[in-house]
């Protein structure tokens, strides 16, 4: 007599190991979209409930980042389930974070920091995304050469 184990049947994202590379670019991309939610939320509460110079403004700021929020927190979710699709996003979060962090370091006060701080994670990003190894482990192949005749 046979026994047989009920044993649940591998997810797609199964396989080879995660480098540690895709959980800390997962990271970055869930920190960058939390960041952005929240500022959104922020921007909102003002709009409702405070006295902002323009109600409208604010409001429509607001939406505009959460909703920007939402690409990078996708792109996080794709990237632990190692799906392709993901790096695209994950990199257009990060090149979208430079002309801010730019912006940030050109400011006065307290900006800067914050500015140096959004430099290095987009950075890091970038360097994270554009590894050879996280391309391997999304599955993304590299383009095709044909035999030269």
């Amino acid at each position: 007599m046979s026994t047989q184990q009920n044993t649940p049947a591998p997810s797609p994202s199964a396989g080879p190991e995660k480098p540690g590379r895709i959980a800390a670019l997962a990271a970055l991309n869930g920190l960058e979209g939390a960041a952005l939610v929240v500022g959104g939320i922020y921007m909102l509460a003002v709009g409702l409930f405070g006295r902002p110079d323009s109600m409208q403004q604010a409001e429509m700021g607001g939406l505009t980042l959460v909703a920007l929020g939402l690409i990078p927190l996708l792109a996080a979710r794709g990237l632990l389930l190692r799906r392709g699709w993901s790096r695209g996003p994950a990199l257009i979060t990060q090149l979208m974070a430079l002309p801010v962090a730019w912006t940030l370091l050109r400011a006065q006060g307290a900006l800067i920091p914050l500015g140096i701080v959004l430099a290095a994670v987009a950075v890091t990003g970038l360097v994270l995304v554009l590894d050879p190894a996280t391309t391997k482990a999304l599955g993304i192949r590299g383009p095709r050469t044909t035999p030269e005749a």
